[in-house]
C-alpha cells in the first residue's frame, strides 16, 4: 500500500502527516521534547498552564476545545449563569503552533512505539497516529449507570456543558407543556416532578439551583404551576457523606424543611421515560431524572494494558507515572492524573481539587526533569464547599467549618477567584447580578 505524505512548513517546525497506518510526527528544533496531553479537564488544564513551554512542544488532544469550571455547572441548568461564562477556550492558553491542538479523541496507545492513535472529532473518517516523547493521560471518566436498566436511555447526566443545556431545555419544555390545553393536572404534576439520583455535591447543588429557580422565578413566570412542582432527591446512604457531620445535618434539615422537596433514602432499580422505580418497589412518576452518582472509566482507559485498580482507574506511582504491570516498574515517560487515574497506596477522591493539584505537581516535575528535585506527590485538602440553596452554603475546611449565609459568601468568593481567566471573573459576577436584578433567562433554544 502506497503511503502518501504531505509536508507542511509551519514557522521553524515541520509537521508531517503520514496516512495509511503510519505515524504523524512533529520534528522539533531547539532540543524541545514533544509532550502530548490528553484531555482538557482540571488535571490536563493545570499541566498546560504550568508547563515550561521553552522545554516542551505541548500538544493537546481532546474532543472538547475548552476548559469547564465544573463547580458552577449546576448554576447553568436553570439560567443562574450562562454556559459561556464558565468555559475557557483551550487555544487561549497559547500554543507554539496552531496545529498543536487537536480536536480529536484518543483511541489507542502503542507504548512500545510511543504513538497515540487519534480519531478526529471533526471528521469521523479521519484517524491518525501521533508520536510523543512524553504523554499525560487526563481523559477523565464517565458517569456510572451501575447497570441500572433505563439510565443510559432516559436519565440525564451532569458532567458537561451539553448535559446542562439538555437539562435546561427539558425543564423549560416540561413547564411549557404543563400549561398547554389537553394536559390535565396529574400529567402536569408528573412533568414538573424532578428526580435527582445521588446526594453528593453535584446532586445537592443541582437541587439547590432548582429550589432557587422555583422560589424566585417560577412564582412569577408560571404562577399557577408553582404548587405542582416537586423535587425528590434519592440517596441510598446519606447526602454529602464526605462533609463534617454537623454541616451535613444542617444541610439535611434545611432540605427536608422545604416545601415540595423530598429526600428518599433508597436506591433506584429502574428508570423509565416517565418514572423511576425504587428498591422497595415504589414507582415515582416524573418528567426529568438527573443521575449524579458514581464514575466509570472511558473506553480508552479500559483498553489500556497497564495496571488498574478495582474501579478500572489507571494506577500510578507517587510521581504520577503509570505502572505498566502489577508489581512492575513505572513507565518513565507516561503519566496519568485526574478521575481516570489513582495513586497506588494513596487513593484520593475524584475531585477537581485533587486533579488540579496533580496537574500543578506534574508540570513542576516535568519542568525540573528530576524526581529527586521535586519529591513524591503529596495532597493536603483545602476543604470542600457546597451550595444548598436560598443563599445558604457549607464550608468544610481544615480551619473553618461554617454554614448558612456567611458560608455562601465564602463559596461565591472562593469560586470567583478560582475561575480560569479574568474574562470569566468578569462574566460570572455580571451573570449573578443580572439574575438578582432581572431574574433568570428562560429562553429556550436548540
Amino acid at each position: 500500500m502506497l503511503v502518501r505524505a504531505r509536508l507542511f512548513n509551519i514557522r521553524s517546525r515541520r509537521l508531517v502527516w503520514c496516512h495509511g497506518g503510519s505515524h504523524a510526527c512533529f520534528s522539533s528544533q531547539g532540543g524541545r521534547q514533544k509532550l502530548v496531553v490528553l484531555g482538557t479537564g482540571w488535571g490536563s488544564y493545570s499541566v498546560l498552564k504550568n508547563i515550561n513551554k521553552k522545554l516542551y512542544d505541548v500538544i493537546v488532544v481532546s474532543p472538547r476545545n475548552h476548559f469547564l469550571f465544573t463547580p458552577l455547572l449546576a448554576s447553568t441548568t436553570v439560567g443562574t449563569l450562562e454556559f459561556r461564562s464558565i468555559i475557557e477556550p483551550i487555544r487561549n492558553t497559547g500554543f507554539r503552533q496552531s496545529a498543536h491542538f487537536h480536536l480529536s479523541r484518543a483511541a489507542d496507545l502503542d507504548l512500545e512505539k510511543k504513538a497515540l492513535l487519534c480519531e478526529s472529532g471533526v471528521k469521523s473518517s479521519l484517524n491518525y497516529w501521533l508520536q510523543f516523547d512524553k504523554l499525560v493521560i487526563g481523559v477523565g471518566a464517565l458517569s456510572s449507570t451501575f447497570n441500572v436498566p433505563g439510565v443510559a436511555e432516559h436519565a440525564f447526566f451532569l458532567k458537561e456543558v451539553g448535559d446542562a443545556r439538555r437539562i435546561r431545555n427539558r425543564i423549560l419544555n416540561n413547564f411549557e407543556l404543563a400549561v398547554q390545553p389537553g394536559i390535565d393536572e396529574s400529567e402536569a404534576r408528573r412533568l414538573l416532578h424532578i428526580v435527582i439520583v445521588g446526594g453528593g455535591p453535584t446532586g445537592v447543588e443541582f437541587g439547590a439551583e432548582l429550589y432557587d429557580f422555583v422560589q424566585q422565578d417560577v412564582m412569577y413566570l408560571y404562577k399557577q404551576q408553582q404548587q405542582l412542582v416537586k423535587v425528590t432527591l434519592v440517596e441510598s446512604n446519606q447526602i454529602l457523606a464526605s462533609f463534617d457531620e454537623r454541616l451535613r445535618n444542617f444541610a439535611t434539615k434545611k432540605i427536608r424543611n422545604r416545601d415540595r422537596f423530598d429526600m428518599v433514602q433508597s436506591s433506584v432499580t429502574e428508570v423509565k421515560e416517565d418514572s423511576v422505580t425504587l428498591a422497595d418497589g415504589r414507582v415515582i412518576p416524573c418528567g426529568l431524572v438527573v443521575w449524579s452518582t458514581g464514575l466509570a472509566p472511558r473506553h480508552f482507559t479500559r483498553s489500556l494494558k497497564v495496571e488498574k485498580n478495582s474501579r478500572g482507574q489507571i494506577l500510578t506511582d507517587r510521581y504520577l507515572r503509570v505502572l505498566k504491570t502489577p508489581g512492575g516498574d513505572a513507565l518513565e515517560d507516561v503519566f496519568a492524573l485526574g478521575d481516570c487515574a489513582d495513586i497506588k497506596d494513596l487513593s484520593l477522591p475524584c475531585t477537581a481539587q485533587v486533579a488540579e493539584r496533580e496537574g500543578r505537581y506534574l508540570a513542576n516535575f516535568l519542568n525540573k526533569k528530576c524526581a529527586e528535585d521535586v519529591g513524591e506527590f503529596k495532597f493536603t485538602s483545602m476543604g470542600m464547599l457546597a451550595y444548598i440553596g436560598d443563599y445558604q452554603a457549607l464550608s468544610d475546611t481544615p480551619n473553618i467549618k461554617i454554614q448558612g449565609f456567611p458560608s455562601w459568601l465564602l463559596w461565591r468568593s472562593a469560586y470567583l477567584t478560582r475561575l480560569g481567566s479574568w474574562r470569566l471573573r468578569m462574566q460570572v459576577p455580571l451573570d449573578w447580578t443580572k439574575t438578582l436584578l432581572f431574574g433568570r433567562d428562560i429562553s429556550r433554544f436548540d
